[in-house]
């Protein structure tokens, strides 16, 4: 097991901070703290852990002039951007701390004679949150806040690139007051995450990654029956109808599909145009992305910063020179960028916008995670649904169209959690954040993501011995 974990920057390839891995030792005692802590947080009155939470959430926006530049070291995203990042979280956590006294209720069932029943939800106990590196705040915060609302204990494992950010979270949850134990970040490699599952020292974990690394997951806590959440791979397809607004469309499909250089869990990947209006769609979209400016994301006037690392900017390019190779069109590509490019090997790369692309290649079919999109025409609505569902992933699906029931009807066949009319890429927090197929299985947000973190507890008192 390595000693330590180090954050190499994709800013200058430089190290930008190391630190220890957790002893196996410190893991167990956290976990058993945490545990004994839980029971007592468990009896704090829900308004009083609201109050906490509340307290923790504002804590992090509060560390706004730490946490946007260390984003833009950690992985790479313009520190003009950093701020929604933290409007996002707040929203999020505020809302889940509101909507739990109604979401937490106890299910109250209709008398009978001589009997008082009800359900109440109560924490199911240690909850492990593996948070990804791409929006390490916000994928954060759908498992924290809600899981401590409910009365568990979180233990957090940050991704090894945003790793500062955990300690950010805990610095918040000192602040706020949040009693020892209830909320612990630790520094763990995969190996003693998987060990720890295996011993069932946690009661659910929620993950957010790769599909490999789910099933790796679910393989370690396969026979323990903790409960087990997972966020995994997306191609996310947006369709644009003949009636589309062509201004709006283009203006959020380009920016769905670029925004964070690619790496957005349910950014756009693939975009169906119908054919009467394809070429000048792509006319529009290729202005848009040309006017990108790529380089550091230290620079305020920085849009488009680094990929996380120079490997997964490397296996962009892989797949966008198959896809070439293949018969496809470059559109825009980093010749429209020059040296900002830093060309193989480098995690600077330029926004890539294909045409002549295929199903058979890659690029449409297999997550890219970064700053490409490839655009193919189709012929009609029922063309668009056969290939937005030709994917082993669902996590969402946008539709660009004028027709509210068209958007219904089409969205009603594709096989996805959530679907966007005339907008893409956002997390709404009073909807549930859910996927179908390889995207993986469970719920996080709205009043259906606090079922995942309780449990039902049945109450069936005979009160008339009469």
């Amino acid at each position: 097991m390595a000693d330590t974990v180090r954050i190499v920057t994709p800013v200058d390839g430089s190290v930008w901070a190391e630190r220890a891995v957790a002893s196996d030792r410190t893991v167990e005692a956290a976990v058993t703290t945490a545990r004994q802590a839980q029971r007592g947080w468990a009896a704090v009155d829900l308004e009083q852990r609201a109050a906490a939470c509340t307290r923790f959430v504002d804590a992090v926006v509060g560390m706004a002039d730490e946490l946007v530049p260390e984003l833009a070291w950690q992985m790479g995203r313009p520190v003009t951007f950093g701020p929604g990042e933290l409007r996002g979280f707040a929203e999020r956590g505020h809302h889940m701390i509101t909507i739990a006294p109604d979401a937490l209720a106890p299910i109250e069932l209709p008398d009978t004679p001589g009997f008082e029943r009800s359900i109440d939800q109560v924490p199911v106990g240690v909850v492990l949150c593996v948070a990804p590196w791409n929006y390490p705040l916000l994928t954060a915060v759908n498992t924290i806040v809600p899981a401590l609302m409910a009365g568990n204990a979180v233990v957090l494992k940050h991704a090894s690139q945003t790793l500062v950010v955990g300690e950010r979270f805990q610095e918040a949850a000192d602040r706020a007051g949040l009693p020892h134990g209830v909320f612990t970040n630790l520094v763990l490699s995969h190996g003693q995450v998987a060990h720890a599952l295996g011993r069932r020292w946690f009661d659910r974990v929620n993950f957010t990654g790769s599909v490999e690394s789910g099933r790796s997951i679910e393989r370690a806590a396969a026979g323990t029956f903790a409960g087990v959440g997972l966020e995994l791979g997306g191609k996310d397809p947006a369709y644009v109808r003949p009636d589309a607004n062509l201004v709006h469309t283009v203006e959020n499909v380009v920016d769905g599909a670029f925004f964070n250089s690619g790496q957005s869990c349910c950014g756009i990947e693939r975009v169906y145009v119908h054919r009467s209006v394809f070429d000048q769609t792509v006319d529009a979209m290729a202005e848009a992305v040309a006017a990108y400016r790529l380089g550091s994301p230290l620079d305020v006037e920085t849009t488009l910063g680094p990929m996380v690392t120079a490997r997964a900017a490397d296996q962009v390019r892989a797949q966008i020179d198959a896809a070439l190779g293949a018969g496809a069109r470059a559109v825009v590509g980093p010749d429209r960028f020059g040296d900002a490019d830093g060309g193989a090997g480098s995690p600077y790369l330029a926004p890539t916008l294909l045409t002549g692309v295929d199903h058979s290649m890659d690029v449409m079919a297999e997550e890219s995670f970064g700053p490409v999109v490839g655009v193919m025409p189709v012929d009609d609505d029922a063309e668009a649904v056969r290939l937005m569902n030709d994917s082993p992933y669902g996590l969402t699906a946008s539709i660009w169209t004028a027709d509210v029931e068209a958007a219904r009807t089409i969205g009603a066949q594709l096989d996805t959690g959530t679907v966007f009319m005339n907008r893409a890429d956002y997390l709404d927090p009073a909807l549930a954040w859910t996927g179908v197929k390889d995207t993986g299985r469970g719920v996080t947000l709205s009043v259906l993501g606090y079922g995942e973190l309780t449990r039902p507890k049945s109450f069936h008192l005979r009160v008339d011995l009469g």
